[in-house]
């Protein structure tokens, strides 16, 4: 390697690097930054930099070593290390991005916006409490911008004070009534509210007709007002005209997001066609000494959040909530980058690559530090129901809990939720019919091919026989059943789902069968299952 004296000055290679960047030749300007952090090697920004064009070229695992080299010569600089948090964190980094974020705790007297960057991040890795602690001192700091406000609130309604939630987001929404993503969690949680006549004023923002050519942020926005008062109205009781306003909320996100079919089959077949023929043969944890995984797999609106709450009620169990962390140890054990629609795919066609043990060794490497002091910890991700196979593989010590409501009733609580645009297959009826379908089919490989894999548990056996559901679960996972499980609505652990509200509540009924209500709207979703052959329909 050339000596460090013998190369260009920084200055013409940072200059050198962007030209390369701005005329698209990444394979130049990768050499040319690896060349300037030879130069300079505390140059934070170019570690940077060449992450992203190493992630761009292809070389997602090896993308994660520019970030990791620059953890020992980290500047006095916060927007620069806030960016590296964000790369580490998008690579499955939880330790080193939490030492990061640590180091910058120190800084005395940050401004709102850094203390504000702080908490979003705090808030992507699942530490709510330190979050919502950050995100007060920002607005006690000066912070006064509507989405400064919609944080802290949400943050709040995680950790249970609901009503303290509800009275931030109102009077936000006073100040700004066109603030969509603010009507919707107003209206979740508008009986904490009493006060307020909230659908007069999502009424007064629908009441403007939407420009014929709206561009996708205003029909987002319009959206989240439909959705609000779709909730408004249908806790009224009023379903006739509650429907009117999902169905405008829907077909305008089924728009801004459409369904590929194509995509989601696809990924299904590679995932089944990635399974071997038998389970693995010898139970070995990759590290004795680490925390068991007790993942919840099934559909989102399954009840995965109301087991969880159970579960952890349990003095030896911890919740991690819906954390990322297998999937990202996935994607750079087969190095391919997450990838919306195909990633799932291009995981699966790289499989035989991928070396298992090492796959689970570094993820409980990295998420250990969730589990506290207890002996298992909660990964309550409902999307691992795809990678149950690949669970078993990298922690054949791992228990899986698949749980399961009758199709129409997961359907219709999906069909009613706003994800935002992560789940595009919610929107449409037809659409919702295929995915259950794929979802049916990846369920059924797993019970014929590795029938031991993981234990079905029937949401409608979990509330109507807690106590009988419960001792069937804590016997698959090895532990003695605690009465504190049987009341969830206890558990004082925050809850980062939109289902945070219903499970603080005991242990209740309401969700079983609602979808009658609005049977005669829902016919289409009703035939298309039945066309597909899915049972309980």
């Amino acid at each position: 390697m050339a000596n460090s004296t013998s190369l260009p000055h920084a200055d013409d290679l940072r200059r050198l690097a962007q030209q390369y960047l701005r005329d698209k030749r990444l394979d130049s300007a990768q050499v040319t930054l690896e060349a300037l952090i030879l130069r300079e090697p505390g140059d934070l920004a170019a570690r940077l930099e060449l992450a992203r064009v190493m992630a761009a070229r292809g070389l997602w695992r090896a993308s994660t070593r520019p970030l990791l080299d620059g953890l020992p010569l980290l500047p006095r600089n916060m927007p620069l290390i806030l960016q590296l948090i964000q790369q580490l964190i998008s690579r499955g980094q939880s330790l080193a991005a939490r030492s990061c974020l640590d180091f910058l705790s120190q800084a005395p007297d940050p401004p709102s916006h850094l203390l504000l960057a702080q908490a979003h991040l705090r808030f992507a890795l699942g530490e709510i409490s330190i979050a919502l602690q950050l995100a007060k001192r920002a607005l006690n700091a000066g912070a006064d911008d509507p989405d400064d406000y919609h944080l802290y609130a949400m943050l709040l309604q995680f950790s249970g004070d609901l009503a303290a939630a509800g009275k931030v987001l109102a009077r936000c929404l006073a100040r700004w009534p066109g603030y969509g993503d603010v009507a919707v969690v107003l209206a979740n949680l508008h009986k904490h509210v009493p006060a307020l006549d909230l659908l007069a004023l999502v009424d007064k923002q629908l009441a403007k007709p939407l420009p014929e050519h709206a561009g996708a942020d205003r029909k987002f926005v319009r959206a989240d007002f439909e959705y609000a008062r779709f909730r408004l109205l249908d806790d009224a009781g009023q379903h006739n005209k509650a429907w009117a306003a999902l169905a405008h909320c829907n077909a305008l996100m089924h728009e801004l997001n459409p369904y590929d079919a194509g995509a989601v089959e696809a990924g299904t077949s590679a995932m089944i066609k990635a399974t071997p023929t038998a389970p693995p043969h010898a139970p070995v944890q990759p590290d004795g000494n680490a925390p068991t995984p007790i993942f919840i797999v099934g559909l989102p609106r399954s009840g995965t959040t109301l087991l969880d709450r159970m579960l952890s009620s349990h003095s030896c169990i911890a919740s991690a909530g819906e954390i990322q962390d297998f999937w990202q140890q996935l994607h750079l054990a087969a190095d391919s980058a997450p990838a919306p629609g195909t990633g799932l795919r291009r995981v699966a066609e790289q499989s035989q690559a991928i070396d298992f043990a090492e796959l689970g060794r570094n993820y409980l490497q990295q998420t250990r530090w969730r589990a506290g002091t207890s002996s298992h910890f909660i990964d309550k991700l409902p999307a691992n129901i795809q990678a149950v196979g690949f669970i078993r593989r990298a922690l054949p010590r791992a228990r899986i809990l698949h749980i399961f409501r009758p199709a129409m009733d997961v359907c219709f609580s999906n069909f009613k939720a706003l994800f935002g645009n992560t789940s595009a297959y919610s929107y449409d009826q037809q659409a919702l019919a295929h995915y259950y379908g794929q979802y049916a089919r990846l369920v059924e490989h797993w019970r014929t091919h590795w029938p031991d894999a993981m234990l079905d548990v029937s949401y409608t056996s979990l509330v109507t026989d807690p106590a009988g559901t419960l001792r069937q679960v804590f016997d698959f996972l090895g532990l003695e059943l605690e009465d504190a499980c049987l009341s969830p609505e206890h558990n004082q652990a925050p809850v980062a789902t939109p289902s945070n509200a219903q499970v603080r509540e005991p242990v209740h009924l309401r969700g079983n069968g609602s979808w009658r209500a609005y049977a005669s709207q829902l016919e289409p979703l009703q035939q298309a299952l039945k066309t597909i052959g899915v049972r309980e329909a």
